[in-house]
Parts: structure tokens; C-alpha cells; sequence
């Protein structure tokens, strides 16, 4: 199929699926609470445990709290950010309507001043104030399935993006003229000579090596790049979301590039040298991905979130 038209089939099928839902009053989705209680209970001890270990990830608070500005589930009206409006009222249906809140929408790179619930926040041990929720999935969970082995791809690595900041430009102007690589920026870019075609994501996918690079806050191609038979090359993350980019591990999920990428042309040459180590790497950034794209698990997860969230507000 062609790209443009899956991509567009994608949207239509997320608007399709998400917006009829929420025509139905709260009341309607009361019986889920008891549902995913329910499920939770008939799980195996060791499913259990993996559920709540990810609800401790996102949710890190452990002691209450209060919220000068917070809004009610039943108050809240938010629809400037339409994707992240639609994810976090999905999530918010199921809940009475006097639990109280706050929320951040949009590429947050900083951690509020209480806790709150928003897309994305800065790698450290000092997050807790940042709930993360699976928002703007519309964006950030969009993929391509990927038939061709990583053997049968092109010898190259490969990256396009918009260059919005001054380290992706200039990432760019390192390796635009690389014997090993196709890097270009689609837009933004400062030098018009580093400026390249877009490349669709198939097209980016012939390649065994495809580069993620943080914009903003998190990198969107992590997640299409991990569920691929192309190799993820990124330097260490330094934001995270719903993904858990933070508990990603170098070696294992992806290979480790230095912050300044000096040492790209290295490791592109020594994985084309140790093609049974790359598809390791390949399976097993599979095996991770995939559990985020479970949808009754997701759901399930969310709600023990909110629960604990919510739990721990003081009126």
C-alpha cells in the first residue's frame, strides 16, 4: 500500500475509533473500573508485578499531595491539543468526576512544580512531579511493517528530520556528505546545502541503519525504528514518555551513540562486520516494543495510574 495512503487510513482509523467513544456519558464507563480491577486480580503474580512496576515508573509519587490549580475530571474541557485531548479523556472516562488534576499537553522538557499528568519529561531521579500518560499517540505510535530482513537492506545509515534545534543541524552538517550515511534535514534548516528530499518512512527502512535524534524532547522515529528490521542508532535519551526511553538499555534495545556523535562511522562499520550482534539488537528492540502496542494492557496500566494519582491528592 502506498505510504501516504496508510498514513492517512491510520488517521481516519484513530479519529473513527476514539472520537465515538467519547459521545457516551462517564456514567456508561463506570462498570470498566470493576473490569480492570478484575483483570488485574486474575493475572499471574509475575504479570502482576511487570504492571506495577511500569505504574510506579510513570507515577513515581509516593506521598500526597496537593494541587493549587487542578481541575475536575467532570470540569475538565481541554480540546486545544486534540490528540492529547482525546487520549487523556479516554483515560479520565471511567473516573467519577470529582477526582482533581492538573495536566501539561504539548513537549514538556521540564518537571512542574506538582504532580502532573503530561506526555513527556527529563531523564533524572528527580522527575516524580511527572505522571506520564500515553498522549498524542496519534503521532507517536504510528509504524510500518517491515518484511525485509536487516541483511538484504542498503550498507547505509539514515536520518531526516526537521532541524527545530541547534543540535540536530548540527548533526546534520557532520554527516551530510558521510561515505556512510544519507543524513539531510527536511526543513529548518539554517544552511540551505544541508537540506535533503523527505524521505518516507519505507523508503527509510531499505536501510540497515536508521538514526534517532531527540528534537524537541523525545525522538517521534524511536518507536517505528524499534518495531523495524533496521538497527536503532541514538545517543543516550535524555527525555521519555509512555515509551520508557529512560529504561532502555544500550547494547540490548539499540546501539549507543556518543552525545556528539563522533563515533558514528565507527560503530556503522562494526555492526556491518558483526551481522549476528545487530540482529540481536534487532530482536530483541522487538521483543520491547511490542508491549506497548498491546491495547487492553495499556488501558489497564493507565487506570492503575489515575488510581494511584488520584489516591494520593488531598482535597
Amino acid at each position: 500500500m502506498n505510504h501516504k495512503r496508510h498514513k492517512t487510513l491510520y488517521r481516519a482509523n484513530y479519529f473513527l475509533r476514539r472520537l465515538p467513544e467519547l459521545l457516551f456519558p462517564r456514567a456508561v464507563w463506570r462498570w470498566k473500573t470493576r473490569a480492570y480491577e478484575n483483570a488485574f486480580c486474575s493475572l499471574p503474580v509475575k504479570a502482576q508485578a511487570e504492571i506495577q512496576s511500569r505504574v510506579d515508573y510513570y507515577c513515581k509519587a509516593d506521598k500526597p499531595f496537593r494541587l493549587p490549580n487542578a481541575v475536575s475530571v467532570a470540569e475538565f474541557s481541554d480540546w486545544k491539543k486534540s490528540s492529547y485531548s482525546i487520549d487523556i479523556r479516554r483515560y479520565l472516562r471511567v473516573w467519577r468526576g470529582h477526582e482533581r488534576f492538573e495536566y501539561l499537553f504539548g513537549d514538556i522538557r521540564h518537571v512542574p512544580q506538582v504532580p502532573t499528568f503530561l506526555k513527556s519529561r527529563p531523564i533524572s531521579d528527580d522527575n516524580a512531579n511527572s505522571v506520564l500518560l500515553k498522549l498524542d499517540q496519534l503521532r507517536h505510535y504510528y509504524f510500518i511493517a517491515d518484511a525485509k530482513p536487516w541483511r538484504d537492506k542498503k550498507d547505509f545509515a539514515v536520518w531526516r528530520g526537521v532541524c527545530h534545534r541547534e543540535h540536530r543541524e548540527q548533526f546534520v552538517a557532520q554527516f551530510y556528505d558521510s561515505p556512510l550515511c544519507d543524513v539531510g534535514g527536511t526543513g529548518g534548516v539554517g544552511n540551505p546545502q544541508y537540506q535533503k528530499p523527505f524521505m518516507s518512512i519505507p523508503d527509510q527502512l531499505d536501510f540497515k541503519f536508521v538514526l534517532s535524534v531527540e528534537g524537541h524532547d523525545v525522538a517521534t522515529n524511536l518507536k517505528w525504528i524499534m518495531a523495524s528490521n533496521s538497527l536503532c542508532m541514538m545517543a543516550r535519551p535524555k527525555f521519555e514518555t509512555w515509551y520508557m526511553e529512560g529504561a532502555l538499555e544500550p547494547g540490548k534495545h539499540y546501539v549507543e551513540l556518543r552525545d556528539d556523535y563522533a563515533d558514528l562511522e565507527e560503530k556503522i562499520a562494526y555492526y556491518l562486520a558483526h551481522p549476528d550482534q545487530a540482529e540481536a539488537i534487532i530482536k530483541q528492540a522487538k521483543e520491547y516494543w511490542r508491549k506497548f502496542y498491546d491495547e487492553k494492557q495499556e488501558e489497564l496500566v493507565a487506570y492503575f495510574v489515575m488510581k494511584k494519582y488520584f489516591n494520593l491528592v488531598k482535597n
